[in-house]
């Protein structure tokens, strides 16, 4: 049985300070599937201590070094890559051919792209009589989500190495074992004692500590809006960086000239294949009024493309959301989107035929929704898609718009002039135009209440950097 009793402080495994566990669930059957450690206060101020300790040693190596690191940590992430897409299929219920192809893929990215960064990023550079001097923030304390496990420990850990900083991780309760293997990549690359460490555990006994630990510099979170305004005010006493990645509930933008099958293929699959449980999907999908219909029978016939079921099956395309928490809140919207009014055209309550076990949700679209609906409005994180109609090119982006999030936004269309317009009059951090493959060097992160600061490449590198002034006099 997978076994997260211990955290990894100072270059050791250890024991938490108090034993305290609690049960970590299989979602696809329901049964408890291993035991993660929850820490507490205690465990932080031993890891805030141990980084305290590792950052004057690390934070005056050279880029050339911490490139070295990166790129053994990369050796050492391939030899696991088979046991990291695993440990995410079983935490989280992740397809494995989802989990190989984009969960564990996208940490590769991560650090192949920051050691490309690494090669020319200057550190120091003169204007005038003036030396800018880029210097680690400090000692980070690392929260991460269960959503997307390794993404969000790579889009941290990674650029805080390749600054100089040491940091403290705390992933989800709910996605330990990546994390630990994870964990287990950096000590086998060699990672100096106490530049990382981790802790299991919750947000009120782990996160609340981290955030508001006097001796932590910076505070990088993803998560719930929610969750990332308590940070804030927890971090704000001590007058920390606090850079934040939360919620989204992204439009995407149908023109009246789009290939609709192939727009909506890819709409539909980037929000099931994580079955709706990712921040930056598109579940608002905007249409003209007068190809309402075609869009409706076109995500009707897609819908039932999808295979939804065991995890560890390769044709499955849609695994179960995360927890029982998790299940009851999707179908709290699926019954809300109904009693609203909205169309159901395909799924609904409950669970899909044959799937008694498990916290499996029917992958549902609606249409004939307002974007003053509930469903339209609040982020299910669940397989639901909403389908709401426009008339005219200007009421597309006030509707895309009219959301107090801004994490991502989509547009599908034949003119390129067109597309690029409207994209800037999006009020979202990222923007795709016709279903364009991400790169890792592309900022990520929102605007309004998706948080703030960017992630990935050199955009995620200077958010753990501070920026010091040297100034010259005339003989100096």
């Amino acid at each position: 049985m997978p076994d997260a009793r211990q955290f990894y402080i100072d270059g050791c495994w250890v024991d938490p300070v108090q034993a305290r566990v609690a049960d970590l669930v299989n979602p696809a059957t329901g049964m408890t599937s291993g035991v993660v450690s929850m820490g507490s206060a205690a465990d932080v101020d031993v890891a805030v201590r141990a980084a305290s300790r590792a950052f004057d040693s690390y934070s005056r190596t050279t880029a050339a070094e911490r490139r070295e690191l990166l790129q053994r940590i990369l050796r050492r992430y391939e030899v696991h890559f088979e046991a990291i897409a695993q440990a995410m299929m079983l935490e989280m219920g992740v397809p494995i051919k989802f989990s190989r192809e984009a969960q564990t893929s996208i940490g590769v990215g991560h650090l192949e792209a920051m050691i490309e960064v690494l090669k020319d990023f200057r550190f120091a550079e003169r204007r005038g009589g003036t030396e800018l001097l880029m210097e680690p923030v400090g000692v980070c304390a690392l929260i991460t989500p269960w959503n997307w496990p390794i993404a969000q420990v790579a889009s941290k850990v990674v650029p805080a190495l390749a600054a100089g900083c040491t940091m403290v991780l705390k992933p989800s309760e709910w996605a330990p074992l990546s994390a630990g293997l994870w964990t287990q990549v950096l000590h086998e690359a060699g990672v100096p004692p106490g530049v990382f460490n981790l802790i299991h555990g919750d947000g009120i006994d782990v996160g609340v500590p981290l955030s508001r630990h006097p001796d932590v510099d910076m505070v990088s979170f993803t998560g719930s809006t929610r969750g990332g305004t308590d940070v804030a005010r927890n971090a704000a006493a001590t007058v920390k960086r606090v850079h934040q990645e939360l919620g989204g509930k992204s439009p995407c933008i149908l023109l009246d000239d789009a290939d609709y099958g192939r727009a909506l293929s890819h709409v539909l699959n980037a929000v099931y294949l994580n079955a709706g449980q990712s921040c930056d999907a598109p579940t608002r999908v905007l249409v003209p009024a007068g190809r309402l219909m075609e869009a409706e029978s076109v995500a009707h016939r897609l819908v039932h493309t999808l295979v939804v079921g065991d995890p560890t099956l390769e044709k499955t395309t849609m695994g179960p959301v995360v927890s029982q928490r998790q299940f009851e809140r999707v179908q709290g919207y699926i019954e809300t989107g109904l009693k609203e009014g909205a169309r159901l055209i395909v799924g609904g309550v409950g669970r899909p035929a044959g799937l008694e076990q498990g916290y499996y949700v029917r992958p549902t679209v609606f249409s004939r929704v307002h974007n003053d609906m509930t469903i339209a409005r609040e982020e299910i994180f669940g397989p639901v898609v909403c389908i709401l109609a426009y008339e005219g090119e200007a009421e597309a982006v006030r509707i895309a718009n009219d959301t107090p999030y801004g994490l991502a936004a989509y547009v599908w269309g034949a003119d390129e002039v067109r597309m690029s317009r409207i994209a800037a009059r999006l009020r979202a951090g990222q923007v795709t135009l016709n279903g364009a493959s991400p790169d890792m060097h592309t900022p990520f992160g929102g605007y309004k209440m998706s948080g703030n600061g960017r992630e990935y490449g050199e955009f995620g590198l200077r958010e753990f950097l501070e920026v010091k002034a040297v100034i010259r006099g005339a003989d100096a």
